[in-house]
């Protein structure tokens, strides 16, 4: 198949969140399978020019109603062929997403872009992958164009998070070049003064994915639906979910090399070391039988951080145990994570901020690892968590829900622990009952081996995505 993918950011040039690691991964795994890939992507100033050779191989115009933007496109000297359109007046912002009042145009300009390089390149997709709110024009697009190249050409929308939604007003409309064909946005939103991208995407696109089966079905419920629940019901047989894979590659004990020892599940000795590690590079002693509660995430209300207070404060006081947190994000939980720290200096190490490194190192030498998400359209870092041998605490939804099984003692069966119910008595309950598991060091062993079996790779999950493809060309 011939594939075109569009998206807003994509690993290692240009990341917030985990669509950028699924676009670093799910296009290079379709590439190794035999199928014609190309990406096109923003060219950020963000962009980290050192992770590959660029080359210059045209100029272009993108005409947005009264606006005119001069493009130069750059191809990434990696397989798949990364295409990025440079258009400093769009994407020299120091930052991959603002509240500009042109931010609607960052996003036109690259899925307008996106199909001129077809046409240069003489490429005709047969699938159109659009990633989030910032390529969810496209399926519209190529509907109202009625271009012989794209008659054929099938779209397929991947919802990442459904809270954003590229919502703007109405006026916006010109520089959308779709004027002739107003009557094919959404008219009630239109009446009240906006146009909303993510909804265009979900009734013109062919097939409607998101990253987890249970996110899937969350979103055509009205708790989780943002506004959007009744579109998503009324084409519920066209809305799957696919859960994101990981690359091994980048996120593998054996072989990662921000790791100072490597290990694997047959031999998990140097896991104890990477723990020590990790302690003492913190400032923290190194306790022997003391377990390690390990968190990096961005610190915002979705992913469950109000929880923490008084939680928190109490189990550290009265269970032992030590907290390394890797994030930043919103004020209130900075605060709340360096006042632990404060009451805490010999349990708690806060690194405000984001590090790499780090992030590997707290997955490898953790015990555990808390995920109490409100929400998880999908979530990474549970499965890199298996992997590592770090046991996850987790809140049932989402892809948290799809990946982490709950622990029974009885059966040895179960990866993490699991609360359904996401308040402080779900939260202290989780801890505790994973608390009270490492202490008994044959079950918690058992634990640890089940997390590691697990199989989440791309080779995986990208066979999902290829008979969606297949799906969608049937329709033909």
């Amino acid at each position: 198949m011939n594939l075109l993918f569009v998206a807003s950011e994509m690993a290692p040039f240009a990341k917030t969140g985990g669509l950028a690691d699924v676009m670093g991964a799910l296009p290079a795994y379709l590439h190794r399978a035999g199928h014609d890939v190309r990406v096109v992507l923003p060219m950020y100033d963000k962009v980290d020019t050192t992770k590959a050779t660029f080359i210059g191989i045209m100029d272009l115009e993108v005409v947005l109603g009264a606006h005119r933007y001069a493009c130069k496109i750059f191809r990434c000297g990696l397989t798949p062929p990364v295409y990025l359109v440079h258009c400093p007046a769009l994407y020299a912002r120091g930052r991959l997403y603002t509240s500009d009042a042109d931010e609607h145009r960052r996003f036109l300009a690259l899925q307008f872009a996106a199909l001129s390089i077809c046409r240069r390149l003489d490429f005709t997709p047969d699938v159109i992958h659009c990633h989030d709110w910032q390529a969810a024009l496209l399926p519209m697009i190529i509907k109202v164009l009625k271009e012989p190249r794209f008659a054929r050409t099938r779209t397929l929308l991947t919802i990442h998070n459904l809270m954003y939604q590229g919502s703007f007003p109405v006026s916006i409309g010109p520089d959308t070049e779709m004027t002739s064909v107003a009557h094919l946005f959404h008219q009630d939103l239109m009446r009240a003064g906006g146009v909303n991208f993510l909804l265009q995407g979900i009734l013109y696109a062919d097939g409607v994915s998101t990253v987890s089966p249970t996110y899937a079905k969350e979103i055509q419920g009205e708790k989780y639906g943002a506004g959007l629940d009744a579109y998503l019901r009324a084409r519920s047989a066209t809305v799957v979910g696919i859960l994101n894979g990981v690359d091994y590659g980048e996120w593998s004990p054996e072989r990662d090399p921000h790791i100072p020892h490597n290990y694997g599940a047959d031999d998990l000795a140097n896991k104890a070391r990477d723990k020590a590690h990790l302690l003492t590079s913190l400032g923290l002693p190194y306790l022997d039988g003391v377990p390690v509660l390990g968190v990096v995430s961005r610190l915002v209300g979705q992913k469950g951080f109000s929880l923490f207070d008084p939680v928190m404060f109490e189990l550290l006081r009265t269970r032992g145990f030590q907290l390394v947190v890797l994030g930043s994000g919103e004020p209130r939980f900075e605060a709340m994570f360096r006042e632990l720290q404060r009451q805490f200096p010999r349990q708690v190490c806060f690194y405000n901020g984001f590090k790499n490194d780090l992030a590997h190192l707290i997955e490898a030498g953790s015990d555990m690892f808390l995920m109490p998400s409100v929400y998880e359209p999908c979530g990474l870092n549970q499965l890199y968590s298996l992997r590592y041998g770090t046991v996850p605490i987790v809140h049932r939804t989402g892809g948290l829900a799809d990946t982490v099984e709950q622990w029974t003692p009885r059966t040895g069966a179960g990866t993490g622990f699991v609360f359904d119910h996401h308040d402080h008595a779900g939260l202290r309950w989780a801890i505790e009952a994973a608390l009270a598991t490492y202490r008994e060091p044959a079950q918690w062993a058992r634990l640890v081996q089940n997390g590691m079996a697990r199989d989440y790779s791309w080779d995986t999950q990208g066979k999902l995505y290829e008979l969606v493809y297949q799906r969608l060309l049937r329709l033909t």
